[in-house]
């Protein structure tokens, strides 16, 4: 399948367009107005306990075609919607604003042919219908399909052809949580936190919903790990039915990451089986040292690929991507980029991928990593939608921060020879020449020095490029980068 991004220019106007609205999410109301003229009510058809099926597709777009040509959406129409059980109502919209209504009867240069001839279900021209920009759907994409439930949450969000399949739209229904029926019933829907942590104290957020058809006035968050509560919060207000309010709970000390149950709870609760979730929180590996490289292997799509390298303020240190489509499904390896960052930090590395599909696997087997001096993977992934995110910490800088101030690599760039002089204190060290993918050029080991030492390393048969010097005493490492040329 041929992948079509939006520009900001074709799509102007109408929500963001960096990535699809994650599951999940509460969205907002809209009203549209079909081709017969038919007004639409979202929050209508949800408040009448429907599924609400929405394909935004673009008259112009081959993948679109392809999915309207199955008669999946509105063979689904037909049988769960008005005219069959009523159980879902469906719309198609045409997205791109700077299409026409004639396009979507096959007439014109920008269509793939006609697009209501055969149809059931209520179809919508965006072009001059706005209220629908605020609705919290964003299109990153055509087609995109969004299967939303009574209380107002995204409960499937991908390609109309990956989500959209008859089959899969009828095990659907069923699957959206009940409407609102009892006085009393608080849900809690999301994380709304850090998905990964490095250190320090963690700050647990959660998102609670109202699912009680009498406002929520307070509720009572419990985060247990292990078993064992570690942080509370508490929510006053009120709420009404499916309204939604996060809750900022008790910090949890010294958190290394894992796995964090949510439990809400109101008083006079009805229905507890919304009341849990499990939230994973990343933690952070340590680097060996200061030094890291990155190994970018994207899939056929590399341009919709993208990453940052943050420190602990938040600047970026290091970036890369978009980079080059290929003409097949496979993979291509990005030159390796290699940061020295500062000791004793904490770094956060995220990727994204703006078709949502991550790096793997549908058109080759991409991925990343992150490694250490030493060659250690302290990060990897491929397989995500939108973004994946992982932290890490670097090393300290080693044997004793007086003698790495004193450690000196030279010449720098080398050619015939690398010298590295440092200072030794009555101990045994080794010292190594590593290559980028963490391995060893050559090693010495030295026993009972002390002093200022110079060591010689031969760099005659040693290909051209950048390299680290570690010097490693009593457990502790340090490290310097080199070039050869």
């Amino acid at each position: 399948m041929k992948k079509l991004l939006l520009s900001l220019a074709i799509f102007a106007g109408i929500s963001s367009v960096n990535a699809q609205t994650p599951v999940g999410t509460v969205v907002s109301n809209f009203t549209l107005t079909d081709l017969d003229g038919t007004t639409h009510n979202l929050f209508d058809y949800l408040d009448a306990g429907k599924m609400v099926v929405i394909d935004v597709s673009a008259t112009w777009c081959p993948p679109c075609w392809s999915y309207h040509n199955t008669g999946a959406l509105n063979d689904f129409y037909n049988a769960k919607g008005p005219n069959g059980t009523n159980e879902a109502m469906v719309f198609f919209i045409e997205g791109d604003v700077t299409t026409t209504t004639d396009e979507l009867n096959g007439i014109g240069p920008d269509t793939q042919g006609d697009w209501v001839t055969g149809e059931d279900m209520p179809i919508i021209d965006l072009t001059t219908q706005a209220s629908f920009e605020n609705s919290g759907l964003d299109i990153a994409y055509f087609p995109v399909m969004y299967v939303i439930c009574p209380n107002r949450t995204v409960y499937k969000s991908g390609t109309a052809g990956g989500i959209g399949t008859l089959s899969l739209l009828n095990s659907y229904i069923g699957g959206c949580p009940a409407p609102a029926s009892q006085p009393a019933d608080v849900a809690v829907l999301a994380n709304k936190g850090e998905v990964a942590h490095c250190e320090g104290s963690y700050t647990p957020k959660v998102q609670i919903q109202n699912n009680g058809t009498a406002a929520l006035t307070s509720a009572t968050v419990s985060i247990s790990q292990g078993g064992t509560v570690v942080s509370t919060g508490t929510y006053t207000g009120s709420l009404a039915t499916y309204g939604v309010a996060t809750v900022t709970c008790s910090d949890i000390a010294n958190f290394t990451g894992g796995t964090l149950n949510v439990t809400v709870s109101t008083s006079g609760d009805a229905i507890a089986t919304n009341n849990t979730l499990n939230i994973a929180v990343a933690g952070s590996q340590v680097a060996a040292s200061q030094f890291v490289t990155i190994h970018i292997t994207t899939d056929r799509y590399g341009s919709e690929t993208r990453w940052t390298l943050k420190n602990a303020a938040g600047q970026t240190v290091q970036s890369g991507g978009p980079y080059t489509d290929l003409a097949s499904n496979t993979t291509a390896a990005q030159p390796v980029i290699s940061a020295e960052l500062n000791p004793s930090e904490c770094y956060k590395f995220e990727v994204t991928d703006s078709y949502d599909d991550g790096m793997c696997c549908n058109y080759g087997n991409g991925g990343y990593e992150i490694k250490d001096a030493a060659g250690t993977v302290i990060a990897s992934g491929g397989e995500f939608t939108s973004s994946d995110v992982r932290l890490f910490k670097t090393g300290v800088l080693g044997i004793n921060e007086l003698d790495v101030v004193a450690m000196n690599v030279y010449p720098n760039p080398a050619s015939t020879e690398v010298n590295v002089s440092f200072e030794a204190k009555n101990a045994d060290y080794l010292v190594k020449l590593i290559d980028l993918q963490g391995r060893v050029i050559s090693n010495q080991n030295l026993t009972n020095l002390n002093g200022t030492q110079v060591v010689s390393i031969s760099t005659e048969n040693v290909a051209k490029g950048s390299y680290v010097v570690s010097i490693t005493s009593n457990g502790l490492t340090s490290t310097k980068s080199v070039v050869i040329k």
